[in-house]
């Protein structure tokens, strides 16, 4: 058997490395292939985990605003119910207050009228003693009106007038005036040179007014 030469030898080893090389590069496109699809299948993996994600995300949200707006429904019905009431407490002090006023100026009507019918009352029972010191001091002879009695009555008339006038109690008018139905009494009629018809001649008895009504009305003699 001959010896194999260089030549040969060198063929061998170049086909060898040839086929290392292909074998290689196989392999290294088998790698790559499988690579690319490892890479679509993650990717096909992961949009739709993606999508689950945004949807799941969305959701939350929405649960959030949902209860957001839950929220402020219910604290805007609790605040319109408080409103309610406020408004409904309002009104019903503003009645109280109301009803309260109308009740204060009553009473004091009515304290009024009371106090106006017990002064009413005093006076008339005071008018007949002022008509007693003026029939007294009307009877006092002429010679007798400087003596210490006379002028003591006449001081204690004066008096007793002041604080009727002070109490808002005057005389009516009478002599020289037209009848008036209003404040006199006419309980006669006279004939008159002096007068007028309708004019009043005489004052039988003197009529008074306390605050401007008649408590007790003039006697009074009218001109025919």
């Amino acid at each position: 058997m001959k010896p194999m030469s260089e030549e040969m030898k060198k063929d061998i080893t170049d086909n060898q490395e040839t086929e290392d090389t292909m074998s290689g590069a196989e392999e290294t496109a088998s790698g790559a292939g499988d690579t690319d699809r490892e890479s679509e299948d993650i990717q096909e993996n992961s949009e739709p985990a993606t999508e689950e994600d945004a949807a799941a995300s969305e959701g939350e949200k929405e649960g959030k605003a949902d209860k957001k707006a839950g929220k402020r429904k219910f604290r805007d019905k609790k605040q319109d119910a408080l409103k309610e009431k406020v408004e409904e407490l309002e009104d019903r002090v503003k009645r109280q207050m109301a009803e309260f006023e109308n009740f204060r100026k009553r009473t004091d009507k009515e304290k009024t009228a009371m106090f106006e019918t017990g002064a009413r009352s005093v006076i008339e029972k005071i008018l007949p003693v002022v008509d007693n010191f003026e029939r007294g001091l009307a009877t006092v002879p002429e010679e007798d009106k400087n003596s210490p009695f006379a002028e003591g009555m006449e001081m204690i008339y004066k008096q007793l007038i002041s604080e009727l006038e002070k109490m808002d109690v005057k005389p009516i008018p009478a002599i020289g005036e037209e009848f008036n139905p209003n404040l006199h009494n006419a309980v006669m009629q006279v004939e008159s040179e002096e007068y007028e018809t309708g004019i009043i001649a005489q004052e039988l008895q003197r009529g008074y007014t306390y605050r401007d009504s008649v408590v007790r009305y003039s006697m009074v003699a009218v001109v025919s």
